[in-house]
């Protein structure tokens, strides 16, 4: 098993940066991660003002993968997160869906306790810890850590969690896998511009999949098959996401698209990922045990 250092950091996702390492195919690795704010924030009184706003967002990597080559598919299985024993929420002026109401800016640190997020003196959310930013470099020009896109980066997706498996396109030699920004919890529109933003550590196992041409990122887990897609405006990227799955359908289930349409419509869920950063995000679900049913093996994937 490989670790990556938690100081192993970038803020953008880039084909210009060097890895901190190289892993053959089918390796298990382990990503060490700060919190979004670099672990700059420790107590509530803390002013916005001593933050250092180039460091938001930042990523563990990259990781080279051995035998990933431009067109193919990196299979990221998320073994175990495991999370640190206090996160930080924030919120205020210009910030998240109201930010425009907000006055000052507020923080709150929230302890991790026997298995619950004690965010207050009354209140425990249970924990259901996350990847908020994960992706490989793209071909093209640096995107920023905080900026999702089809390379993956910061999609907000709550499914993005142990035991599920990620597709992520293979963009530049090697992939340069990066990953960071781990949530306790979060609920689907990050409505604050934030989760309960927490450091910790990501064991997950990397195969690199020939030879597919799904529309990416992708996400398999125990019960459904998911199409994410991030675009300037929510309803833009609801609309593609469905696009992605019924592609998905007609290429790889055999489907014809305007029944892979009427599938979705009745057994699909298209939901929001991310309200608050610069692309939006949503996904859409099918239980996949309908693709099973079509003859499409996700052991095979």
């Amino acid at each position: 098993m490989f670790e990556i250092a938690s100081d192993k950091l970038v803020y953008a996702l880039s084909q210009n940066h060097a890895p901190v390492a190289r892993v053959t195919n089918g390796e298990t690795v382990v990503f060490h991660t700060c919190d979004c704010f670099q672990n700059q924030i420790t107590h509530e009184e803390q002013e916005f003002g001593t933050l250092d706003w180039e460091r938001i967002n930042p990523a563990t990597g990259p990781l080279f993968i051995e035998g990933a080559d431009p067109g193919d598919t990196l299979a990221v299985e998320i073994l175990s997160i495991d999370v640190a024993e206090q996160g930080v929420m924030t919120t205020g002026p210009n910030l998240g869906v109201l930010g425009d109401e907000l006055a000052e800016n507020v923080i709150r640190m929230v302890p991790i306790r026997d298995g619950v997020a004690h965010f207050s003196s009354s209140l425990r959310i249970p924990l259901s810890p996350m990847i908020g930013v994960i992706g490989t470099a793209p071909a093209g020009a640096d995107v920023s850590c905080g900026t999702p896109g089809d390379h993956g980066g910061n999609m907000d997706c709550t499914k993005i969690r142990a035991g599920a498996t990620l597709l992520l396109p293979v963009n530049v030699p090697g992939a340069l896998l990066a990953m960071g920004d781990l949530h306790a919890a979060m609920a689907d529109g990050e409505v604050a511009v934030c989760g309960i933003e927490i450091a910790g550590k990501v064991t997950v196992r990397l195969h690199v999949i020939k030879g597919k041409t799904w529309k990416l990122p992708m996400l398999i887990d125990a019960e459904h098959v998911i199409a994410i897609a991030s675009e300037e405006r929510l309803d833009e990227a609801a609309e593609r996401a469905t696009k992605n799955m019924v592609d998905f359908l007609e290429g790889s289930c055999g489907m014809e698209r305007a029944e892979a349409v009427l599938l979705l419509s009745a057994a699909g869920s298209l939901r929001i990922c991310q309200v608050v950063d610069p692309k939006k995000t949503a996904r859409m679900e099918l239980p996949r045990v309908y693709a099973e049913q079509l003859g499409f093996s996700f052991a095979n994937a």
